[in-house]
């Protein structure tokens, strides 16, 4: 349950949903996709412009290689853009496997090509990088942040890892229990190629006490 939600998003700017466990990150990323409209308000998407998402699990079709998985949703896309899609992501020697050949690393690196395919011009992504060993999901926020920085994607992230939200956003939007309703917007102000390791500790940090405060009164701050 959401209640009274309401935030913005610029070109190639990332916001990053965080919050307890079961407050409505999902929910309110489906809302905004349109897979979910039983709900009271409005959402409004880019004009004419494309939507990626990423899911919590990377949703390949097993009886399809990558490259027909990501012609699937972009049959208009020239060898070209592919070819240097696929490059990003270190997938050109994985085009013509299929998903059950694939490690999750990989899966997840096709689910991003797929979502790009398309030039989206709102990208959604659900927990992109569950379940993967630290570095691996380090390697793949870099390669996520140098395609969002090669298009004028707004993206929205649903992340329970601090570092996650604070290493990739512009801007952490913190949610309450439910009825979740944003908490804080919290800007961070310096861009991403130069941030400091104290610095993003210092912003994990003050994030992660928040966190605390919720859990601990069931309401957060006021």
């Amino acid at each position: 349950m959401l209640r009274d939600v309401a935030f913005t998003i610029g070109p190639r700017e990332v916001v990053a949903l965080v919050g307890p466990s079961g407050c409505g990150k999902t929910t309110l990323l489906r809302i905004v996709a349109g897979l979910d409209t039983e709900f009271e308000g409005a959402v409004t998407r880019p004009a004419a412009g494309r939507l990626g998402m990423v899911f919590q699990e990377p949703r390949l079709l097993a009886w399809r290689t990558v490259e027909e998985n990501v012609r699937l949703v972009a049959p208009d896309a020239t060898p070209d853009a592919l070819a240097l899609l696929f490059d990003a992501l270190e997938l050109a020697e994985h085009r013509g496997h299929h998903p059950g050949e694939l490690s999750l690393g990989l899966a997840r690196r096709a689910a991003l090509a797929r979502a790009f395919a398309v030039d989206p011009a709102l990208l959604l992504l659900d927990e992109p990088f569950v379940s993967l060993d630290l570095p691996l999901a380090r390697r793949l926020r870099q390669q996520l942040i140098a395609l969002i920085d090669t298009h004028s994607t707004a993206t929205l992230i649903v992340t329970h890892d601090l570092e996650e939200a604070v290493s990739l956003a512009d801007r952490v939007l913190l949610l309450s229990p439910r009825p979740a309703r944003i908490l804080a917007d919290i800007a961070i102000g310096t861009p991403r190629k130069l941030r400091s390791e104290a610095e993003m500790q210092r912003t994990m940090a003050a994030i992660g006490k928040r966190l605390d405060a919720i859990g601990s009164n069931g309401r957060g701050p006021a």
